[in-house]
Parts: C-alpha cells; structure tokens; sequence
C-alpha cells in the first residue's frame, strides 16, 4: 500500500468517525429541542414497575444514539433524588435494549441511504420557519450523518481487505480474547458512545476484517466500557447517584461474565441463523443484552440491597447544592428541572430564615441570631453556584418556553438572595441591637409588628407554594396581597408616631428599632412580588384561573353564622 493510499485512508477514518460522532451529536440536540420538555417528564413519572423502567430506558437510548448518555443522566437524575436505585435499574437495563435499534439499521445497510436522508433533512431546514419542523429536519440530518459517517469508515477500510498484515493482525484477537475485551472497552469509553462503536464493529465485521467471534469479544468490550463513563460521572456525586452508577457497571460486567465461556457456541448457532456478518454482529449485540436484561431484572430488589450496604448513605455538605449536576447539562430539558428543584429549595429556606426573626422577637435567643447570619453565608453559597449552574444552562439548546423558564429561575435566584440580605444585613443587625440594649416594645406596638409580620409571612407562603407548584393562581393571589401590606405599614406607621406623640415611654426607646422593622418587612414582600410575578409569567402553564361559584347572599348568611357558632364553641 502507497504512502498517499495509507495517509488517505487514515484520514477518511478520521473523518468517518468525526461525521458520525457528530450526526450522534446533531440529532440528539434536534430531538431534545423537539421533546426535551417531554423527555423530563417521562422520567419523572418512572415507578417501581419494570416493564414501564424498560420502556423508557430504551425509548430515551434511542433518542441520544447512546446508552452511556441515558445512563449518565440517570446518575444525575439520582444524584438529584429525582429517581432511587430501585427505579433506575429496570431503565439501565431497558437502555442496553435500546442501544440494538441502531445496530440492527446498520446491519439493514441504511448507510447506502444516507446521502438521501441528509438531503430530506436539510430541505426541511433551509425551506422551513416554524421552529418545529426545523428541530425534526436537524434531527433527520444527524440521523444521516450518523450512517455516513460509517458509510465512509466502511469505505477507508476496503483496502485494508487486500492486506494480509492486517488481516492477521485482526484475526489474531480470536486467540487474545481478554486483550480484545479490554481494548474495545477503552475505546468506546474514549468516544463516549456505544453506538458509534458497535458501527465500527460492523463495519470492521462487514469487510471481513475480523470474524464473528472476534466481534462478539469486541461486542462485550464495548457494552463494559460504556459503563466508565457514568462511572467518573458519579464521582463526587450523592450515594444513590454512585449506586446506579456502580449498578451498570456490574450489569454489564455480569453479562459479559456470563457470556464469555460460551462464546464459541453463541457464535455458532448465530451463524446458522444468517450469513450476513453484519446481521451477526447486530444479533450478537441485541441478544447479549436481552440477556443481561432477563438475567438480571427479577433479581433487582437484592441488587439494591447489596450496593445499599456496599455503598452506604452519607450527608450532603451544606454548602453544596443537592439537586444540581453539571454532567446533566448536556441535557438541557433535565438539567431546567434540577435547577428549578434547586430553586424551590433555597425559597424554603429563605422561608424558615424568615420564621428565625420571628422566634428571635420572641424568644430573645441570640444562638437563633447567629443561624441567621449562618444560613445566610450558606444560602449566598448556594445562590451563587445555581446563577452559574443557569447561566451555563441558558447557552445551551433550548426550546423557547424553557428558555423563558431558565430565566425566570435567573430572576427567582436574584430576589431570594436580595430578601435573604435584607435579613441578615438590615434585620439581624436591629435584632442585636434589641437584645443588647435591652429594649422592649409597647404593647400595641408589638402587636403591630406582629401583624405585619403574618401579613407578609402568609404572603411568602403563598408565593413559595405557587413556586413549588408552578401555580398562576396562587401567583396571582401572592401579588394581590402587597398593596394590602402596603397600606398596613403606612397605616402601623402613623400609629405609631400617634404613640410617640402621646409620650408613651417604650414606643420612644424602640421607635427606629420599630419603624425600621416594618420598612425591612415592607421590602421583603416588594420582592416576594417579583418573585410571584414571574412564577405567573414564566413558570405557569396555565395562566387562567377558574372562577369562583358565586354563593347566593342566604347561603352566605348560614355560613357566617355557623361559622361564628363554631368560633364560639371554640
């Protein structure tokens, strides 16, 4: 072989393998920007039945052309508490399943197709608006991509046919078997896709480079190297996340186990099934893990069992956020829901700061004080970390509304670190000085402070409820309640200059303790009214409430009444 041949033939591999990664790449974004949102709520709606886990897990590997991304963000969904072990395990198992569409299309030679696919796709692309029919023309591209990127593989490697160095060289794995393992392993894991590798196994097959039983070697190598990838992703991840992680690598590690000792029969009876090399590699592929899929699945329960004890729970640091997973990213539609979990936890927590001012007025305590000032550092901690975890979010991919979503959460972050501030910078400050000094209010005025506090309390409650729940008609009530707490501290406050003008001696000694409690109160709900804004604007679906039944003026009558009766009883 010429030195121009050989440099050519290197570089269609190269390029070959470039186009399919790529296509691998290109499709899997057009789909998620088509049914990411989609893809997000399948997964959350995974049970403990398996055949339901299996379903997903091969549906979601056909989506990414990839096993080892289903598997990666089941890590994350589990780091997350999105989805447990027990859940996790059937849709593993149901990915390993999925990654055999692609190899039984590469068998039915849908490469000799693709130049046509890409084609279809790009018209659709470039003669289209709606955004729509562009997400699926982009998805048909990279799915042609994908074949012909091993159509030009397939094509580099003719030569190689006519050499019997290579063939040698290749046909010397059937008496190496382990090192074939091996080496198919660190090969799918440096390209991180299981699908691209099983299509150069074919090719390789197809040309008659190697022999059905060195591919099935190859075939094993592969499916336990798509594991290493969840592996490291797993890495200073939660327990549960380490599990799942732990339990693929096991799965397949376990199926290759039982496989090996008879792969010289296995490939046998495939052989009498089909004499394509290709529909043997495909075969192979397909009934190694079905069989890790019925080997496996009715023996989950101890599975889980076993990685429990072998991988005990251990607690989160506080300072580290509990939903978010920067592996996830990749797949923006998963990660927009992390982050929104990772948002409504910190609005609870900014909540129970909030009832910490409180009990402070109450109690006098000054170790309630300093978790104030304590659950402030952390919550600024946890703060920053989510902006950048969103900003990183919002350059990906994104369908227009989750695009919306990702920055409504941006603003969300902004408003609960600013109420936060305003405790621990305006709030905890007075608090000290109260304590310090000893100073007490009057009894109207603390029954002032105590009104404004419930007032916006109960508004805080509402506004983070319609968070959790993504509800416009909560939202709406959130906002309705400020210019009534408005009216209330100017209201409070007149009264109280009416009690400095009476000379009552504890409203003077508290009266800017007083007076600027209620303006922190008062500008704490403000934000509270951002934050529910938004959750209406950009968190909600749907944004119509349903009207209230109006309740005749007799019926109206016996219900005040009987509740007064009860009141009185009380």
């Amino acid at each position: 072989m010429h030195d121009s041949s050989l440099l050519m033939m290197v570089l269609m591999l190269f390029g070959g393998m470039g186009l399919l990664l790529y296509g691998i790449n290109v499709m899997s974004e057009g789909l998620q920007k088509m049914a990411g949102h989609k893809l997000r709520r399948i997964l959350g709606a995974v049970t403990d039945r398996p055949f339901l886990g299996l379903s997903v897990g091969a549906m979601i590997t056909v989506l990414f052309q990839s096993s080892t991304a289903t598997t990666v963000i089941l890590v994350g969904l589990a780091s997350a508490g999105v989805v447990t072990l027990r859940q996790s395990l059937p849709v593993i198992l149901g990915a390993d399943i999925g990654t055999t569409v692609t190899a039984q299309l590469i068998a039915l030679k849908v490469t000799e197709v693709s130049l046509p696919i890409v084609g279809i796709g790009a018209t659709i692309v470039f003669f289209t608006k709606r955004d729509r029919y562009r997400r699926i023309g982009q998805a048909i591209i990279g799915f042609g991509l994908l074949f012909l990127g091993l159509k030009i593989m397939a094509d580099a490697m003719i030569p190689l046919r006519d050499s019997d160095v290579v063939k040698a060289a290749l046909l010397q794995v059937c008496h190496y078997p382990l090192l074939a393992i091996i080496a198919a392993s660190f090969f799918t894991f440096l390209i991180h896709s299981s699908a691209a590798a099983l299509g150069v196994i074919i090719v390789l097959a197809t040309q008659g480079l190697i022999d059905t039983l060195s591919a099935v070697y190859f075939i094993l190598g592969a499916n336990v190297g798509t594991s290493f990838t969840a592996l490291l992703s797993s890495i200073g991840s939660h327990r549960e996340a380490k599990r799942v992680a732990v339990a693929h690598f096991f799965a397949k590690l376990g199926g290759t186990c039982l496989v090996y000792p008879f792969s010289v029969p296995f490939v046998a009876w495939l052989c009498s099934w089909t004499t394509s090399p290709s529909f043997q590699v495909a075969n192979a592929h397909t009934l190694f893990n079905l069989t890790i899929t019925f080997a496996f699945l009715p023996f989950r329960n101890i599975g889980v069992t076993i990685l429990e004890r072998l991988l005990p729970e251990k607690k989160i640091p506080e300072f580290e956020p509990k939903y978010l997973n920067v592996a996830l990213l990749d797949t923006p539609s998963i990660a927009l829901g992390l982050a929104y979990k990772e948002v409504v936890r910190l609005s609870a927590e900014v909540l129970r700061m909030f009832r910490d001012v409180d009990r402070v007025l109450r109690t006098g305590s000054h170790d309630l004080i300093e978790r104030i000032m304590h659950k402030e550092a952390v919550i600024n901690a946890l703060f920053s970390k989510a902006t950048n975890y969103l900003t990183l979010l919002l350059r990906r991919p994104l369908h227009r509304e989750e695009f919306a979503k990702g920055m409504g959460l941006v603003q969300i972050l902004n408003d609960l670190e600013l109420i936060s501030d305003i405790m621990s910078k305006n709030v905890a400050p007075l608090l000290r000085h109260k304590l310090h000094e000893n100073i007490s209010f009057s009894p109207p005025g603390w029954e002032d402070l105590v009104l404004m506090y419930q007032e916006v309390c109960l508004m805080m409650r509402t506004t983070h409820k319609a968070l959790v729940k993504a509800d416009y008609c909560l939202a709406e009530q959130a906002i309705k309640m400020l210019p009534k707490i408005t009216q209330l501290e100017r209201g409070l406050r007149s009264t109280h200059i009416y009690r400095l003008r009476e000379g009552i001696k504890e409203s003077e000694l508290s009266s800017r303790l007083h007076l600027e409690l209620l303006n922190a109160y008062l500008r704490i709900s403000e934000h509270l009214r951002s934050i529910a804004f938004t959750t209406a604007g950009e968190l909600t679906d749907a944004r119509v409430c349903p009207p209230v039944p109006a309740v005749p003026a007799e019926e109206q009558e016996d219900q005040e009444m009987e509740t007064a009766a009860k009141a009185d009883t009380l």
